[in-house]
């Protein structure tokens, strides 16, 4: 299962490897490194997305490298970025938490329109197939949509949903989501859907302090994991959305969406190098199964297949 989870990781960059990392990889391709090759490839990696300081200091390492070790061939150099750009990404790496505790709470953050709700109900697919009971819990209580939206995908994938009325209290939802799965629908997992109107950010961050502080009364140290979604398409906006939340919870980890639809890629590098944060999860299409555990060689292998 697995196996065929990492394949689809790497079909799944199809738009990408014919973006700016296949034009990295036809660097390579010229057999002879120059300055203006460094140059080429410093350009390329912050057009595809990854930013000034991600990129320069990759480039840094691997000329540092180039010479250290003495590498003649572009064959050479191609293996030793791969090398450095999988370093990246397993800098901080994501951790396998048990999910043998009684209940485990996972908060889900992230701004409107990036996939926030979709990626909840694969996530909740993902547990069922360990065999864990879920239940989801309509914690964005500020649009009607949301709690429809999450209703209709907890039928899809067999899941309760505990939701309240819209404008209702959030942490009110928290709560009693909470105590309904410890109760009635004996739940292995709560996934809790929350707010992501960014425009008001400083009442949605200050709201979701208080989600935290409200499922840390009821579960000891909960949440337990605090992911946050973020749309790949978007570039550079989504660190500076993820720097943000950064600066209100206690994120665990990055679930990654749109994987399929961006030609970029870069910013992956970017939102683990510059704010530390690990890619746990990557949506790889638009159907409930198309979503893996990111594995960071995998990923990097699927930029340059065939190049």
């Amino acid at each position: 299962m697995e196996q065929a989870a990492e394949h689809r990781i790497q079909e799944s960059l199809s738009k990408t490897r014919q973006g700016f990392f296949g034009r990295i990889g036809g660097l390579f391709g010229r057999g002879t490194v120059t300055e203006e090759t460094w140059e080429e490839l410093e350009e390329l990696l912050i057009l595809a997305d990854m930013g000034v300081t991600t990129a320069l200091h990759i480039v840094n390492r691997l000329r540092e490298r180039v010479v250290s070790e003495r590498v003649r061939n572009a064959d050479g150099v191609q293996a030793l970025l791969q090398e450095e750009l999988v370093g990246v990404l397993t800098a901080h790496p994501a951790e396998v938490r048990p999910l043998d505790r009684l209940l485990t709470v996972v908060l889900v953050v992230g701004v409107n329109g990036s996939g926030k709700t979709t990626s909840i109900a694969k996530l909740c697919r993902y547990y069922q197939g360990r065999g864990k009971r879920v239940v989801l819990g309509a914690a964005d209580t500020f649009r009607a949509a949301a709690i429809e939206q999450l209703k209709i995908w907890g039928d899809r994938v067999g899941a309760d949903v505990i939701a309240h009325r819209i404008g209702a209290d959030p942490g009110a939802v928290v709560f009693d989501a909470i105590r309904a799965s410890q109760e009635s629908r004996k739940a292995d997992v709560l996934i809790l859907d929350t707010a992501g109107r960014l425009h008001t950010k400083y009442n949605l961050m200050e709201e979701l302090k208080k989600l935290e502080r409200v499922a840390a009364k009821q579960v000891h140290r909960a949440p337990h994991e605090v992911y946050l979604v973020l749309d790949a398409t978007t570039g550079q906006n989504a660190l500076t959305q993820a720097r943000y939340f950064k600066d209100a919870v206690d994120i665990t980890g990055v679930i990654l969406t749109k994987l399929d639809s961006t030609a970029k890629g870069g910013m992956v590098f970017a939102v683990v190098k510059e704010l530390g944060l690990p890619i746990c999860f990557v949506g790889t299409g638009e159907s409930i199964d198309d979503f893996a555990p990111f594995v960071a060689e995998e990923f990097v292998q699927g930029l340059f297949a065939g190049s």
